[in-house]
């Protein structure tokens, strides 16, 4: 009897299939496809999957990071405040960048990869993105901030663009008056974005499927061949960049780096399928709120962070320029190194998470410090597929965290509510239907850090 009367209460908890496990199964089975019939997955349809869900995010992000940005500042009543918290954030990633850059410099002279390979790299394979780099002077990004028109910063979607236009925006409302309707409707036009959002990441396992399955059977793992150390030596270095350094700026702050991957676990797999940290932009945004950050910091710092804070990147540039150095015998002095940081920390600058665009970097980097290594660029290009997925996943990483960061510093981080986040519990009330109760035991409160 008690098991019959037990039966109805079965029904309150809702057996889901979660967002994060579709994308993963999505992953596996794009991987077996590309693997087991690269014929197939190397069909433009498949690849096309990918591609669709890549543009169906990024055409939503200039507008979910206008909304967030406008109503974040015009909700501030001190607008020194928001001059503030952007000071303190590129203060911020000034220092994690500079510390990424030198990581990647010394593990590049520490282990070497590229010695003994003697490679000669074919010019004419890099000969595009050396005229790609061409425009990737300092001077060609400082003028790219200012869009020529309103119109165009949306239109080509470029997100420093359209920052600085809501910035502007949302201090002009800030001083405004009789402008409520206004406020309130962009409010609203922001709860109808990220509704944009749920629906469209419900097509985020095929996208997932389509991207990994183009990848491995165009590029093969075999690809990795002998430059399986560069590879390796790059996922190693953004690792210990991850839990070493970001890892110790959480526990200054008080809560637990890996409680905090696992609450970003969908957008990481999202960023890891399509090898770009802007698939997840608009679903990090939200998930940040979610946990307890205000949202004028989040819309602040997290846009502002994908042009300044790109700390795999950086990893990136400065150990794959040393890689390709060591590759072609060419020897340089600790002066050519101390150039090495300065000059990525320049060309890194503006460059989107979108797969491909390190690779730029990369040429604008090698062409400024030793013309003759950008040849060597042709050495990497097989594998820098599977580079550019490490360099978003950290970069997303680096992101995330300097929004916690400066919410702490802000005061404007919900600590109750952002361990009740990051141990699950928030998410384990939703799947519960109104009347029924969730297991006590689970929502104790911890006395220990996050």
């Amino acid at each position: 009897m008690r098991m019959l009367g037990a039966a109805p209460g079965l029904k309150r908890c809702r057996c889901r299939f979660p967002l994060y496990a579709q994308v993963m199964a999505g992953m596996v089975l794009g991987i077996l496809l590309g693997w087991l019939a690269p014929e197939v997955a190397a069909n433009p349809w498949i690849e096309a999957l990918g591609k669709l869900f890549v543009k169906m995010v990024k055409m939503i992000i200039a507008p979910i990071i206008f909304c967030t940005v406008v109503s974040g500042i015009a909700h501030v009543a001190d607008a020194a405040k928001v001059g503030r918290v952007a000071l303190k954030a590129i203060v911020y990633f000034e220092v994690i960048s500079t510390l990424a850059l030198m990581i990647g410099l010394l593990v590049a002279e520490l282990v070497q990869p590229g010695r003994g390979l003697h490679a000669e790299p074919d010019e004419a394979a890099v000969k595009k993105y050396e005229e790609e780099a061409e425009q990737h002077s300092t001077l060609d990004f400082v003028m790219g901030i200012v869009p020529n028109t309103v119109v165009s910063a949306f239109v080509d979607g470029e997100i420093l663009q359209v920052l600085f236009f809501s910035v502007i925006f949302g201090f002009a409302l800030l001083g405004a008056e009789k402008v409520e309707v206004l406020h309130s409707l962009i409010d609203q036009v922001a709860h109808g974005m990220f509704g944009v959002v749920k629906i469209i990441m419900k097509f985020a396992p095929f996208g997932a499927f389509g991207a990994m399955a183009h990848t491995v059977g165009k590029y093969g793992i075999g690809t990795l061949g002998s430059l399986l150390g560069l590879v390796a030596t790059n996922y190693v270095t953004s690792l210990f960049f991850v839990i070493g350094v970001l890892g110790l700026v959480c526990l200054r702050v008080g809560f637990n780096i890996f409680r905090f991957l696992y609450y970003l676990k969908r957008e990481l797999l999202l960023v890891l399928a399509t090898s770009s940290s802007e698939s997840a932009l608009p679903s990090l945004l939200e998930r940040l709120q979610e946990a307890g950050l205000s949202k004028p910091v989040v819309g602040l710092v997290v846009p502002l962070g994908y042009s300044f804070n790109l700390d795999g990147t950086n990893i990136y540039m400065t150990l794959t320029t040393l890689f390709i150095s060591q590759c072609m015998g060419v020897d340089l002095s600790w002066g050519d190194k101390i150039k090495v940081l300065a000059v990525a920390m320049l060309t890194s600058k503006g460059a989107a998470g979108v797969s491909g665009a390190g690779f730029i970097t990369l040429a604008a980097t090698l062409g400024s410090i030793h013309p003759e290594l950008v040849p060597g660029m042709a050495i990497v290009l097989g594998i820098d597929k599977f580079m550019s997925e490490c360099r978003s996943l950290t970069n997303i990483c680096g992101n995330a965290v300097a929004a916690v960061v400066i919410a702490h510093m802000e005061g404007e981080l919900d600590i109750k509510e952002f361990k009740a986040a990051l141990h699950g519990r928030k998410e384990h009330e939703s799947d519960i239907e109104d009347g029924g109760k969730a297991n006590e035991s689970s929502l104790d409160d911890t006395e220990s850090d996050v």
